[in-house]
């Protein structure tokens, strides 16, 4: 089972290949912009040594690298692997590679360097994801090598995996994720407890150091070998936790940088299922308005659903079972992005006409990284490693006990699984948390645009102010989306496109507080 607090990456590109397969004016905040020159193109800029944090030690050998490009999967990408420090304590010690791929810019002549990707989890595919996507990144391709990588602990680069299929749909089977008696609640933290010892038992040598610090601290060695003087990056979702640690860690190494989707980097373990809490169940009142109900009524109709589930699972035409748990990430799914919504119409007008949950079955499955044929994908394995090992906090269950009212009160449908979730992962992870939050201030560095979407539900908009203010005056620059969905750099959306382009291409940096209406 996946927790809500997994900021899914991909998902709004797995909502659109579920609904292929389902069914056959920019507003500036009262001031001009700011305009910056652009800096000298950096493309052959020689690679410079970094002077912050633990990477100032790194060995020649791994500085000195250069990416051997071939060929890949992708028509017209190319692929590589770079060597990183295991532990950046011992830098000369144990390496692990860091799978890239690669989209060279268009126009030689005017290139700026590379553009490195993070589209979220933690635990996203960048390698996988890059190529899908890229169609949307196509402005940007003319002048920047479009880099996509997976992170540490993350799929070809020692992706941590915890369990296999026949664990993953037992668990999918046997445990309530919002457990009602003690029984149901002894098996639920066994389970978490079970989970993290099949991640020591099957990736304990990569698991003490896949922490977000030390894959900032790879992004920054990244941009070495890739030869760039500077940084420029594009982080979607938790990728924009990892962008705000990496300027914190090198903030005179950042070049241009996107924050789109933003985490409150202010909020720990509790905070972060606090405001998921709040941000789906806006979603969802924004939905339910757009279908022409009551958000308050429309919200106890889906919350007495999913408690008649907890008792009566409905059938599928898999055979599988939709129980509570499954509807409810169903449901989760389509609320990443407003052209989904029909879909969730749909399924919920499925369960109530005809009895049965294919297509919220379906949804859930793609949420949850599973294929027809039941295999499972490790992104939730990585995404849990990464956290844990985050994270410091280790919420016990007499603890997400005690938010119940509270998280009941936020959202009847989505309050009592994210309270419960935040005791189910981390409470026996068998390596030690790294901080209480993340670190994101970042006095020196050059500007960060933070774009935040006032209907995103995974990361609520609140987040994007709190990051802008996080990373200093005259670093952190807002940029606000009217909208809905979880992120905002999509096609369509032209006022934030224009926007973003502007800056990354042209180094034209909106003045903070620009307004774009989606």
């Amino acid at each position: 089972m996946n927790g809500l607090v997994r900021v899914r990456a991909g998902a709004l590109a797995a909502v659109a290949v579920l609904a292929a397969g389902l069914l056959a004016g920019c507003d500036s905040g009262g001031k001009d912009s700011a305009t910056t020159a652009p800096p000298k193109n950096t493309a052959s800029a020689a690679p410079t040594r970094s002077t912050d944090d633990k990477a100032r030690a790194l060995p020649d050998a791994l500085t000195g690298q250069r990416p051997q490009w071939s060929s890949c999967k992708s028509s017209g990408w190319q692929c590589a692997e770079v060597k990183v420090p295991l532990d950046y304590a011992k830098p000369a010690g144990d390496t692990l590679s860091i799978a890239l791929v690669r989209k060279q810019a268009r126009d030689k002549d005017k290139r700026i360097g590379s553009l490195l990707f993070n589209f979220g989890g933690p635990g996203g595919s960048g390698v996988d994801i890059l190529p899908r996507a890229a169609s949307t990144y196509r402005s940007l391709n003319a002048r920047y090598d479009l880099v996509g990588f997976d992170p540490r602990g993350v799929a070809q680069s020692s992706g941590v995996v915890c369990r296999d299929d026949k664990e993953q749909a037992d668990a999918e089977r046997r445990i309530d994720a919002t457990p009602d008696t003690p029984a149901e609640e002894a098996a639920f933290l066994k389970d978490g407890a079970d989970f993290g010892a099949g991640c020591a038992r099957r990736s304990g040598k990569v698991l003490p150091y896949v922490a977000t610090s030390n894959a900032a601290r790879d992004m920054d060695l990244l941009r070495q070998v890739l030869g760039d003087a500077k940084l420029n990056y594009f982080g979607i979702s938790y990728g924009t936790e990892l962008g705000g640690t990496y300027a914190h860690l090198f903030p005179r190494n950042v070049g241009r940088t996107v924050l789109d989707a933003v985490v409150d980097p202010t909020a720990d373990t509790v905070g972060h299922a606090r405001n998921q809490a709040t941000g789906f169940q806006r979603a969802l009142d924004d939905y339910l308005k757009s279908t022409g109900q009551e958000p308050k009524a429309g919200t106890e109709r889906i919350a007495k659903l999913l408690a008649r589930l907890d008792e009566r699972p409905l059938p599928t035409s898999s055979g599988r079972k939709l129980n509570q748990t499954l509807a409810l990430t169903g449901i989760v799914m389509p609320l990443y992005s407003k052209e989904s919504w029909p879909y969730l119409t749909q399924a919920l007008a499925e369960v109530q006409e005809r009895g049965t949950g294919n297509l919220l079955l379906a949804m859930a499955d793609s949420y949850n990284d599973r294929s027809k044929s039941g295999r499972y994908g490790t992104q939730s394995h990585s995404q849990r490693a990464i956290s844990c090992d985050d994270s410091k906090a280790r919420p016990t269950a007499a603890q997400a006990r005690a938010l119940l009212p509270e998280f009941r009160r936020i959202s009847p449908v989505f309050g009592e699984f994210l309270a419960w979730d935040t005791a189910g992962w981390c409470a026996n992870w068998p390596v030690p948390g790294e901080r209480d939050v993340p670190e994101a201030s970042a006095p020196g560095a050059g500007p960060v645009l933070v774009v935040g979407t006032t209907g995103d539900p995974a990361t609520p908009y609140e987040g994007a102010k709190k990051m802008a203010d996080k990373l200093g005056a005259g670093v952190g620059v807002l940029l606000t989306n009217k909208g809905e969905g979880h992120g905002a750099y999509t096609e369509g959306n032209t006022c934030v496109m224009r926007t973003v382009d502007a800056y990354l291409l042209d180094g034209k940096v909106p003045a903070n507080g620009t307004v774009c209406s989606s």
